[in-house]
């Protein structure tokens, strides 16, 4: 082995050990995530090396089938389910690590979430200002000066998201989407560094859907809050910057939208489809592009100077 190559192989370890690690600058990272459930004796990959970087004020919407791995991968961000294998942090927070006193104070500080069944949401003997005030009571602190700060807090959270009027009502006597405003009041109550909802405007019709989808828009805006949002709703995923589709227990595809001008100076809002490549170089190709093309089993891919090409494999014993 000549001195060159010795100092080569220097030079990679060193730029190796220098290079920023996966997510050092994201809010939420999943890196190689997997979750595996065992029922009657059978083994089940829900999450299946998934890798998701979101960051600090994102708003964005996780999308997916059923029996794709989206409420998996949210309940392990709630801190309600615990990984099997790979990485997940949030807000600096070690998912895997955590003991269940550590767990609880993760849900109590770092993270909101907001539930489908508006049920869940909300106790229901007491009214939208006292199920605001309970996340902050339980926290501790009780000073006069405490308590005039949380009841401003409950306030402005109130105000803030279209439900001061309901105020003093307890959730029967408020209607779906003012339950679940009361329920993102609820959340931001503790000024988590992430918000969570599953399904928010599932059991809302579209109208109403839409006032709620704004509620977290205004929480995005004006309190910077980061805010994940699983979906089937079209409309919803539609509203937000950007959309990552699940399948098969991995992040598959990944719509970004943007603000362009033209040059008579006309907005319009550009979509565009990416697919994930993740960590362990795998990709899942559309579909409907692989039927187009009989791809099965195999495919030859070539490496061009800015791009790879892939077509079906025209082997004549597959």
């Amino acid at each position: 082995m000549t001195h060159t190559t010795l100092e080569q192989l220097e030079k990679r370890a060193a730029a190796h050990r220098d290079r920023p690690s996966y997510g050092h600058d994201a809010l939420i990272t999943c890196d190689r995530l997997v979750r595996i459930f065992a029922a009657d004796g059978v083994e089940v990959q829900a999450l299946q090396g998934l890798d998701l970087l979101v960051k600090e004020g994102e708003l964005m919407a996780l999308v997916g089938a059923s029996g794709s791995g989206k409420s998996t991968l949210m309940n392990i961000l709630a801190g309600l389910d615990v990984p099997s294998a790979g990485a997940a942090r949030v807000a600096g927070c070690d998912l895997l690590s955590m003991d269940a006193k550590a767990r609880l104070r993760y849900r109590r500080d770092v993270v909101g979430f907001v539930w489908q069944q508006t049920a869940r949401n909300l106790l229901p003997y007491l009214t939208a200002a006292q199920n605001v005030a309970l996340p902050m009571q339980l926290r501790g602190g009780s000073s006069n000066r405490g308590n005039r700060r949380k009841a401003e807090r409950v306030q402005e959270l109130l105000s803030m998201l279209g439900v001061a009027d309901c105020r003093d009502r307890r959730p029967h006597q408020m209607s779906g989407g003012q339950q679940q405003r009361t329920a993102i009041a609820v959340a931001l109550a503790n000024s988590p560094a992430v918000l969570l909802a599953d399904e928010p405007t599932g059991e809302l019709d579209s109208a109403t859907g839409e006032q709620v989808f704004a509620a977290f828009r205004r929480a995005n805006e004006e309190l910077g809050t980061t805010i994940v949002i699983v979906t089937h709703d079209q409309a919803v995923a539609g509203e937000v910057r950007r959309t990552v589709a699940i399948r098969d227990g991995r992040t598959s595809s990944e719509v970004l939208r943007r603000t362009e001008i033209d040059a008579e100076g006309q907005e319009s809002v550009v979509a565009r489809e990416y697919v994930m490549l993740d960590r362990a170089g795998r990709l899942q190709l559309p579909a409907e592009y692989t039927a187009a093309l009989g791809m099965e089993h195999r495919v030859m891919l070539e490496l061009e100077q800015d791009h790879i090409g892939v077509w079906p494999d025209d082997a004549s014993d597959h």
